[in-house]
């Protein structure tokens, strides 16, 4: 699904991949549950693309639903990795930066018999990202630390655009949008500071990690205080 030129929410996916089209090549962020490579593959494919024209993958945060394709379009792509140096040394052991808090019994329960079954393959971030940085990619993609749902999540915002790509760090409800749910929220003082700063970074169009992309979002961002 094409959100403006050149920017693809790719569908049916747990976690929504993003996808950029780019002259410098395709960049996709987040890489969907384990299995989901071949959904992605098969979109770039449609858009008359071949894997080697993915260059960049970046990872909004170590959690197995969006790094659970992570390995496979690696291997068919050559695409280097990018994450965070937290998130990164959590997927180089194929697990999460934070263990979940979840006060829900039957929520903790799944995510439990989940884990058991379905499990992100380790892997190496080939460059780690830090605030401040900024990707040829959509005009300029910038990296924002966005910690709180995990230690090391980032944000990507592209000025030009005005599209900022969340993860997991705010999820769009209802055309809405929320901070982090508490549930899986590793620091929700820190999970309120990233939502107040991504609200003032002016962004019109965001990209979560759960949800449907929400346009003219000035005006829905979380209210935190």
């Amino acid at each position: 699904m094409e959100i403006i030129a050149n920017v693809h929410l790719i569908p049916n996916i747990v976690a929504n991949p993003y996808l950029i089209v780019d002259s410098n090549g395709l960049a996709l962020i987040d890489a969907g549950l384990p299995g989901s490579d071949k959904k992605i593959l098969k979109y770039i494919s449609g858009l008359g693309y071949a894997p080697s024209d993915l260059k960049w993958i970046i990872i909004t945060h170590s959690d197995m639903d969006h790094t659970g394709g992570l390995s496979a379009i690696k291997k068919k792509s050559g695409a280097r990795v990018y994450a965070s140096v937290i998130e990164a040394e959590a997927m180089s052991k194929g697990g999460s930066s934070r263990k979940i808090k979840s006060r829900n019994f039957f929520r903790k329960l799944l995510m439990g018999v989940a884990g058991r079954f379905m499990k992100a393959m380790p892997i190496q971030a080939d460059e780690i990202l830090s605030e401040g940085q900024v990707l040829p990619v959509l005009g300029g993609l910038h990296v924002v630390e966005t910690p709180g749902h995990t230690p090391g999540h980032i944000s990507l915002f592209s000025p030009s655009t005005g599209i900022l790509f969340t993860g997991d760090s705010i999820v769009s409800r209802e055309g809405g949008l929320v901070r982090s749910l508490q549930s899986l929220t590793w620091d929700e003082v820190k999970a309120d500071e990233s939502a107040r700063k991504q609200a003032a970074l002016g962004a019109r169009i965001v990209c979560s990690g759960h949800g449907p992309v929400v346009m003219d979002a000035a005006e829905k961002f979380p209210k935190v205080c």
